[in-house]
């Protein structure tokens, strides 16, 4: 029997509820007003030669270094730039063919004017996003894009909450809205990650098949002792049949039990599963996978246009590639 939370949990979790909520709503109201004020900011940044130069100062700043990663890794150049280090160097990081996007909830942070000041002497576009649209950076922007006048979701209403979350979505809105206009597609994003779980996810068959004499063929007329000498020796437990390099017929060792009467009396095109499944080369290894689980079977022949054998894939190799 589930036992009932102690007051001070319950009110906790009526806290974190509550700052949910507020956040949820924040969001909602965002998605409401946003205009084609928007659909310029993403019309400016596809048109920009250069990079997307991310900038802010204290949460702003944190929020912006992720929005600079999100573009980055969407296929736009993208850079944070700390808005009180530029003051010291760093707006030479920045050049005419540039675009900056600055981040800040008041629009009236000190830091910033070095910076402001920078992108209107020489020329260098400038979207603004913050809670004031009468402040010095939205007046001085050339597009600015203006977050919902909502408290923020701490106790005291000051701690940057509700203000980050709805900065943090507009550049996701961004990145995404610009990365739909580039038409940027899996394989691009492969590019940009290719470690991890999420690299793997974008392997191609031919990356991970074998190939060449690693691969178990027979053809139909070959004896099963030769079938067996050939699956014994590649250890993969299976033989791909073949007639003038076109996939025929596959062996397991199902097909092997389900034969044993007279097993060494016959050929391989006696024994083989036929219509196995099979693959192209270009496909994807979570594609594969997906074949594999949905047939219950572990290897797939990997076949050309012509249907002739180029290879054979396992789903062993695809789980210790990382591709689950």
């Amino acid at each position: 029997m589930t036992q009932p939370l102690p007051q001070s949990d319950m009110t906790a979790l009526h806290d974190g509820q509550a700052v949910l909520l507020a956040q949820a709503e924040a969001l909602r109201l965002l998605a409401d007003g946003l205009d084609a004020r928007f659909q310029r900011a993403v019309e400016m940044i596809l048109a920009t030669r250069g990079r997307l130069i991310v900038a802010g100062i204290g949460k702003s700043g944190h929020i912006g270094r992720k929005i600079a990663a999100t573009f980055a890794s969407t296929g736009t150049p993208a850079h944070f730039v700390h808005a009180a280090e530029a003051s010291h160097g760093d707006l030479g990081m920045i050049t005419r063919q540039d675009t900056v996007l600055m981040l800040s909830k008041s629009g009236e942070s000190a830091e910033l004017s070095d910076l402001i000041s920078y992108t209107r002497r020489f020329g260098v576009s400038l979207i603004s996003v913050s809670s004031n649209a009468e402040s010095t950076l939205a007046q001085k922007s050339d597009i600015a894009l203006v977050l919902p006048d909502v408290a923020e979701a701490c106790a005291i209403g000051m701690a940057p909450t509700t203000s980050t979350t709805m900065s943090l979505a507009l550049g996701d809105a961004l990145a995404v809205a610009v990365m739909r206009q580039k038409g940027f597609d899996p394989a691009q994003f492969h590019q940009f990650h290719p470690g991890g779980k999420l690299g793997a996810q974008f392997l191609r068959v031919r990356e991970l098949m074998y190939t060449g004499d690693a691969l178990p063929l027979v053809t139909e007329d070959q004896p099963m002792s030769d079938v067996l000498m050939r699956m014994t020796g590649t250890g993969y437990g299976v033989a791909i049949v073949v007639a003038e390099g076109r996939l025929t017929g596959v062996i397991t060792d199902g097909d092997l039990r389900r034969n044993m009467d007279g097993l060494m009396a016959r050929r391989a095109g006696d024994v083989a599963t036929r219509t196995p499944k099979s693959i192209g080369p270009e496909a994807l290894v979570s594609e594969a996978v997906a074949v594999m689980n949905g047939n219950k079977v572990n290897a797939l022949c990997v076949i050309d246009a012509g249907e002739k054998v180029v290879g054979m894939i396992r789903l062993h190799d695809c789980l210790r590639a990382g591709v689950i």
